[in-house]
């Protein structure tokens, strides 16, 4: 492909190696004819006739491999601060173009895009954005797509997911490169429509510039991610969460967050609000819950943009506020509401409120709660099904911010009956370490609470001990099936633990 058509729609300016920029309108037209032969932004998949982008992170600098680019025979490097190839391009006789651009992140979002041929144009995109639900939304709305016959491919926390594909995922939302050829690979296979997950760090790196998303979603808001390395206050992860409704066509958002009119400031689409309160075009009322052998759910009926009763088998208010989206978004498809509806009812997201049926007398249930924020709201969601004890196994990860720990330990001792503090990723850090930081917000609270350090004799004590009416929950994995330790993942999946904790126990009979 020829380095202009790349190029088309980004302000930038050739030089050559040396520095100088090409002025000439021979040159420039030289240069924009240069052909290229693949899209590079890994020093590892340098080749000949490759364009190569500088990408700066969080460890290392790809303009720093912008002299291994001319040595591997790179036909042009896009850079947006100096390089220094002079000496490389005179031993090997490698001149590439240089085009200097204001970020190349942003600028490779587009060259990723005209390279794989602008795949986002032949599919419906379904952005997802908010501190909370995304992940068991994008689910819901795939789940009901497709019922209803519309071929649709998922990108998210937990996996990429089209056509018989499943792909672990290693970010929420892909690098740019990354995200464009999965849009590729989904198109080709007949994908119709694409929900994904839309995290603020994908916004401020600008990984879904490129494209325009027919539907813009707003969940919630409430602080996360803030510190080293992600954003340095709540007006930024704001501000950047903001950024897509600048990006889509129609904004759907939860009207009764507090945060919602802030998010629509400067947007550029239509708007639609989904909501319990006044001024929802779509709502929900007469909301109960659901409490019977094996399930925690809610149920609801929904007016405005559509009529419908819905009956969803996860816990909480939060439910009701994912399944409105989900209703929402599947309105602009056309998708009757019967169909959402028995969609809805057979909705499961793996390690989101994900039931685990252990005993006709107490109900077990893995959660991905990780942090303090989610764990509060896990367990003040459970305690309005009023069990008779709510017991938290959890732990913490190792080399993250030990106020984590502190803080999940003082929620768990204030909400829960019982808290079992076993470990997470202990990572490079020593679990007895993590769990004596645990133990500083726990204590105060004067909760009861047990130590097991190992997992698996953790979920094991809280089946072997768990009284009729309990609710306990597996907190912090999810849908995660590996324990990190000193730099390797082991293989451990809670379904897999419980499984043999069972067979364990029926083999003692």
């Amino acid at each position: 492909m020829k380095l202009q058509e790349l190029l088309r729609g980004l302000t930038y300016t050739f030089e050559n190696t040396d520095g100088k920029v090409l002025s000439d309108r021979e040159e420039i037209e030289s240069a924009q004819e240069t052909w290229v032969s693949d899209v590079v932004n890994d020093s590892r998949k340098l080749s000949e006739g490759c364009l190569f982008i500088c990408i700066s992170g969080m460890k290392s600098d790809g303009h720093d491999y912008a002299a291994e680019a001319v040595r591997k025979g790179a036909a042009a490097i896009l850079i947006s601060h100096d390089v220094n190839v002079m000496e490389e391009a005179a031993q090997t006789g490698n001149h590439p173009v240089l085009i200097r651009v204001p970020d190349t992140r942003y600028a490779m979002a587009f060259v990723s895009a005209a390279w794989y041929g602008h795949p986002a144009e032949r599919m419906k995109l379904i952005g997802v954005t908010g501190t909370k639900g995304k992940t068991t939304t994008t689910y819901m709305i795939r789940s009901i797509l497709e019922r209803a016959g519309i071929r649709t491919g998922l990108i998210g926390t937990i996996e990429t997911l089209y056509e018989g594909h499943s792909i672990p995922s290693a970010n929420t939302t892909p690098e740019s490169i990354v995200l464009q050829k999965t849009f590729r690979d989904m198109a080709d296979c007949g994908v119709q429509a694409v929900v994904m997950e839309v995290s603020s760090q994908a916004l401020k790196l600008h990984r879904t510039q490129g494209f325009v998303f027919d539907l813009g979603i707003f969940t919630n808001l409430s602080p996360d991610h803030i510190g080293e390395g992600e954003h340095k206050d709540f007006d930024e992860y704001l501000e950047c969460k903001s950024r897509l409704f600048r990006q889509c066509r129609v904004g759907i958002v939860n009207g009764d967050d507090p945060h919602c009119d802030m998010i629509l400031e400067g947007s550029t689409c239509e708007v639609e609000r989904y909501g319990t309160g006044d001024g929802s075009d779509l709502a929900a009322d007469n909301i109960s819950l659901v409490h019977t052998p094996g399930e925690l759910g809610v149920q609801f009926d929904v007016h405005g943009l559509v009529e419908m009763h819905a009956h969803v088998p996860a816990p909480g208010r939060f439910s009701v506020y994912n399944a409105l989206c989900a209703i929402a978004v599947c309105r602009h498809f056309g998708v009757d509401a019967s169909d959402i509806g028995r969609a809805l009812a057979g909705i499961h997201v793996k390690g989101r409120i994900e039931m685990v049926k252990v005993s006709d007398s107490f109900t077990l249930l893995i959660d991905y709660a990780h942090n303090a924020m989610a764990l509060e709201s896990l367990l003040t969601t459970l305690r309005e099904y009023h069990p008779h004890r709510l017991v938290t196994a959890f732990g913490c990860g190792g080399n993250r911010d030990r106020n984590r720990r502190f803080e999940m330990g003082e929620v768990s001792g204030r909400l829960s009956d019982l808290s079992i503090i076993t470990s997470d990723n202990p990572r490079f850090e020593k679990p007895l370490d993590i769990i004596a930081d645990i133990l500083t917000g726990i204590q105060p609270t004067g909760g009861a609470y047990v130590e097991i350090p190992d997992r698996k004799e953790a979920i094991a004590y809280a089946i072997d001990h768990g009284e009729p009416g309990d609710i306990i929950i597996l907190a912090g994995k999810g849908h995660e099936d590996y324990q990190e330790i000193c730099g390797v993942k082991y293989p451990m999946d809670e379904r897999v633990l419980i499984a043999e904790i069972l067979q364990e126990r029926k083999t003692e009979q």
